[in-house]
């Protein structure tokens, strides 16, 4: 018997953010803006444009522009399906949309909605519920972008690291690494220097100083059955930014593959 796709999943939220109507468009709708602050991006700016997010060698998900309303609204459909590898007919497109809304004193609201239809599966649910807390730090991101970096674009950096045990105990071990680590403090991680924007029950966002500036996440996510990955990503703004990513990514490879992760009972 084939599965239909009559389950609805939504997530609602809205983001206040510094800018123009035309500033928050550029990063919402722009391949530069989009990569700016959430992951490595191909869009052409038009509807029916096809659209990629990067999300690491050989992963991603691919999508099509359902609407088109600069400096307004934004709408894109995923392919939920191939993103979950599973049958094409078993779960119906992701869509996601995004509504600008001029504020007085130079905000904007963003009104974001992600949407789809599945088949009940308990796995849909966990994903859903997970996705999120997952997506919404992305969001300070785009509110720091906004305030520091508004129309320039950025070089990119991730690394990541999977460590035996679980995502509580090697969280703790990144936050430790992150000390003091308190929302609005300055810290040295790395050979870099930072503030703290943000932090999170499995993510930290740090608006970086020097040597090159930018923001930085730290994050830790499942990376299989029996390892959780603990990972760096950086937006860098600078001119110098590639050079820093070629010759210190080695160094927060290294830095993250030595987290004191206490070893998981049996």
């Amino acid at each position: 018997m084939s599965s239909t796709t009559t389950v609805p999943y939504r997530l609602e939220f809205s983001v206040e953010v510094p800018g123009t109507p035309e500033q928050v468009w550029q990063a919402l709708a722009t391949a530069p803006g989009i990569s700016a602050w959430f992951l490595p991006t191909e869009l052409e700016e038009r509807e029916g444009g096809a659209l990629h997010f990067s999300m690491g060698p050989g992963m991603g998900s691919d999508g099509r522009v359902t609407g088109w309303d600069p400096p307004r609204r934004l709408e894109y459909q995923e392919d939920w399906a191939a993103l979950m590898g599973v049958d094409p007919d078993a779960l119906s497109p992701m869509t996601s949309e995004f509504v600008v809304e001029a504020r007085s004193g130079g905000t904007c609201v963003v009104r974001v909605t992600t949407s789809g239809f599945g088949t009940g599966a308990a796995w849909e649910a966990e994903w859903w519920e997970d996705m999120g807390p997952a997506w919404l730090p992305s969001f300070d991101a785009l509110r720091l972008y906004l305030a520091d970096f508004a129309g320039q674009e950025a070089t990119f950096m991730e690394v990541s690291v999977p460590h035996p045990g679980d995502e509580p105990a090697v969280w703790a071990a990144l936050r430790d690494a992150l000390a003091p680590g308190e929302e609005g403090s300055v810290v040295e991680v790395c050979g870099a220097t930072g503030r703290v924007e943000r932090v999170g029950e499995k993510h930290a966002l740090l608006r970086l100083t020097a040597p090159v500036p930018g923001m930085l996440s730290l994050f830790v996510h499942a990376d299989g059955e029996s390892s959780v990955a603990a990972g760096v990503r950086a937006s860098l703004f600078s001119e110098d930014a590639a050079e820093y990513v070629r010759r210190e990514e080695p160094a927060w490879r290294a830095w993250l593959a030595g987290l004191a992760v206490p070893a998981t009972r049996s």
